[in-house]
Parts: C-alpha cells; structure tokens; sequence
C-alpha cells in the first residue's frame, strides 16, 4: 500500500515521502480501515517534528491520526458484520496511508447525514474542543475569551458555547480574519492589531471579567487574557501558534486567584469515563446531521504529493481543513 512515511524527526516537508510499505493486519479487537480522507492537523506535524507528548517508533513511521474510511476486514473477537461500514476514528497511528489499523471499540459509524469531508474531522478537533469546554470554569451566563478564534478548534467553540448558553468573545490576530470570521456568521470578534482591542472587550464584558480565557498563541497575549478575566478566573493553556513563552505578572495573578493550567486533548480523552465520552461524541455527531458544527475544508491532496500538503496546512491564513486521499 501506499503511505506516508518519515524514518527521521524533522520539518514534515523535509523527512516525509510517499512510498510503498506492507498493508498492515489487524490483530484481536482491531479492524483495518481503508482511508477514504484523513485531515492533518497541527499535532500530527509536531509528531513528525518529534516535538509532541507521542514519539512514534522510527524508521518508518506513518504519519496522520484521524480519519474516515471503510472497515475493509476484521481481527478475531471483531463482529464480521462491521465490514463494509463507514467509519471515523481519531487517536490512531498511521491514517496516511491506504489503509490503516484501529481498536474496533473505538470507530464510530457514520450517518449519511454527516459528509466525508466533515466525518473525517469530526472527532480529534471537535472532541477536544467540547471536552474543554466541560472542563472551563465557565458556565451559562458567563464570559470565555479564546485566541486562535479562526482556526479549527475556535469556529467549533463558537457554536458549542452558544449551545451551552455560554458568551464567546473571539480573539484574532489579523484585522482580515474579523471580517472573514463576521461573513461566518461569528459575532463579538476583535483584532488584537487593534490598538484599542482591550478596552472594546472589557466594555462589552463588563468589569466583571470573564470567567475563563483559553489561549493557543502563546506570548504576550496570555498577560492581556489574564488582565480581562475577574477574580478567580481561569487561563487555560491548549496550544501556543508563536512558541514565545507567557510573561505573566505575579501581582495580577495573586490578587484575582487566577488559575493557570494547560489542557491536553489526548489525555483528557483517555481519563474520561466512557459515558461522558458517547454522550459528548453524541452530541457532536447530531450537530454535525443538522449541519450546525463548523467544520470547513480546505485543499484535499492525494497521498503521493504529500509534501505540498504539508506546506498548505502549514500556509498562513489557509481557510479550512487540508486533508489527504489514497
């Protein structure tokens, strides 16, 4: 089969090739996927980078973790009745690849409802989103401020914050993206190019405060946050975009009880009870059938020119999700 492979850490451009590698077998409680589309998400990069909380064993590690497909054959303990089902799954190893394996407990059938391009991103990034929001201090009536509002994670939290009742102001860090956020149909957006951009929120949060701010930029930024949340609020860490580290004054933190704390998608997942987490992938899943969940495309690449996917997913201001076929 073809597949995505790197044998070293590096830039994925750099150490990533399309080659032909053994179609994998799927052992007790495994099915193996055919891959109809799978996404490629920030986290996948920095696991090539080998920057990331999973290294994968090397040479010849494929890239990608979530996708959608067709379960081809099953392993022994797996009803034969699952071949042939569409599924998606996330939290998997390998999905740049034709085909792939998969813990047939954790694939998830796809209604016709929901199309392949949405199915195929559906759980990693909107899990993670809706599980943070179960985790913010935040409740109904109350204020989260989020950076990174235009990427993936952040048009998701518009529409789970508003299903929750809860108020969303949404930062980001060009003036265009405020613009193309508003033609989503997004309210309460600002630009922190702006100069005034603090001053805007606080007026329409009240002096109050917000009671969470989640931040995926990194830098400077989290100071800002921390100045708009009220006392005993919550800065929640879930991704740095710049790297730079978080100057925080300790003085604003020691008098408004401020929380600091990061936020691992992964993790998260693997320690929730298995009820709360159908519940959860339920709700995503009938708000994707209604069409209600943001989950925009971008370019899709077959596998063997996955170099020039990389470098989309990597393009400043890319609109939508880039993703990979067979």
């Amino acid at each position: 089969m073809l597949a995505a492979i790197h044998d070293t850490f590096g830039e994925p451009a750099d150490v990533l090739v399309a080659r032909d590698t053994a179609k994998p077998e799927p052992g007790p409680g495994q099915v193996r996927v055919r891959m109809t589309l799978s996404p490629i998400h920030n986290h996948d990069l920095w696991t090539i980078r080998g920057s990331y909380g999973y290294k994968p064993d090397l040479p010849g590690a494929i890239g990608g973790s979530e996708a959608l497909g067709e379960i081809e054959t099953v392993g022994d303990s797996v009803d034969p009745a699952m071949i042939g089902k569409r599924i998606a799954v996330a939290g998997v190893h390998g999905s740049w690849a034709e085909f792939f394996i998969a813990p047939a407990a954790s694939v998830l059938p796809m209604p016709d409802e929901i199309s392949d391009t949405d199915g195929a991103q559906l759980i990693a990034m909107p899990f993670s989103a809706i599980s943070l929001l179960e985790t913010l201090r935040a409740k109904k009536g109350d204020w989260i401020i989020q950076t990174a509002a235009n990427g993936a994670v952040g048009k998701l939290m518009t529409t789970l914050a508003k299903n929750r009742g809860i108020n969303l102001v949404s930062l980001v860090r060009r003036k265009e993206a405020v613009t193309e956020l508003h033609d989503l149909g997004i309210d309460n957006v600002f630009s922190t190019a702006d100069e005034n951009w603090k001053d805007d929120v606080r007026a329409l949060i009240g002096q109050d405060g917000a009671a969470s701010a989640i931040d995926s930029v990194g830098g400077s930024i989290a100071a800002d946050l921390v100045d708009l949340l009220g006392v005993n609020g919550e800065l929640v860490v879930f991704g740095t975009a710049t790297g730079a580290p978080m100057p925080l004054s300790s003085g604003a933190l020691i008098m408004k009880h401020i929380t600091v704390r990061g936020f691992w998608g992964a993790r998260v997942g693997k320690e929730m009870d298995d009820d709360k987490r159908k519940a959860l992938i339920g709700e995503l899943v009938a708000l994707a059938a209604k069409g209600e969940l943001q989950l925009d495309t971008g370019e899709i690449f077959p596998l063997e020119h996955v170099v020039d996917a990389v470098n989309a997913a990597l393009k400043p201001g890319r609109k939508g999700k880039v993703m990979l076929r067979p």
